[in-house]
């Protein structure tokens, strides 16, 4: 039967936002999220990351730093509370008319959020029930996403969280819930999961 799960965006809801990051040894961990994670694995949720990252698209770094990225984020992850992401999916790509510059990965994708395209193949590839997962980001599309998906959508006030409910809100959709942080967002997917 296919299982629930929680996707977690990268940069700003497991990491501090820092922008494009150029230096693997500058991604550090948001305090509280190893021990949110490490929560979800202890309870058997299946915890997936689901990110954008566009560097490779606009010229800044080759896909392999963001591998090294995530790898770091593994590890810290690992480190710090002995927790661990189930799988991990990232966009590359970015149109031309957003930025994308370098041929290898300007294009249109499905995998881009808001589109569900990272959603859809976790779902295929470790048999997921998309109605009963939870999507945590700190962008409007980030929810966006998750209701294109049918996902509950969380919206976390790190990262770019405090913006994006300070008016700059770039859509319509609104949030199932909003939490301070990772650690809070558990909480409540622990209070709503079927």
């Amino acid at each position: 039967m296919a299982k629930p799960a929680v996707f977690l965006d990268r940069d700003g809801v497991l990491n501090v936002e820092a922008g494009y990051i150029h230096r693997v040894e500058d991604l550090h961990l948001i305090p509280g999220v190893a021990q949110a994670v490490r929560k979800l694995n202890d309870l058997g949720l299946f915890c997936c990351l689901v990110s954008n990252q566009s560097g490779p698209a606009r010229g800044y770094y080759p896909a392999s730093h963001v591998d090294a990225l995530n790898q770091r984020l593994c590890n810290l992850l690992q480190a710090e509370a002995g927790a661990k992401l189930d799988a991990l999916y990232y966009c590359p790509y970015l149109s031309p008319p957003e930025g994308g510059t370098n041929p290898a990965f300007t294009r249109w994708s499905t995998w881009r959020k808001p589109n569900t395209g990272m959603l859809v193949a976790a779902a295929w590839d470790r048999d997921l029930d998309l109605s009963r997962s939870f999507m945590v980001g700190d962008k409007a599309t980030d929810v966006d996403m998750a209701h294109n998906a049918g996902c509950v959508g969380i919206l976390v006030q790190t990262g770019f969280g405090l913006e994006v409910l300070g008016g700059k809100y770039q859509h319509h959709t609104q949030p199932d819930y909003i939490a301070p942080d990772l650690a809070a967002a558990v909480e409540w997917i622990l209070q709503h999961q079927d």
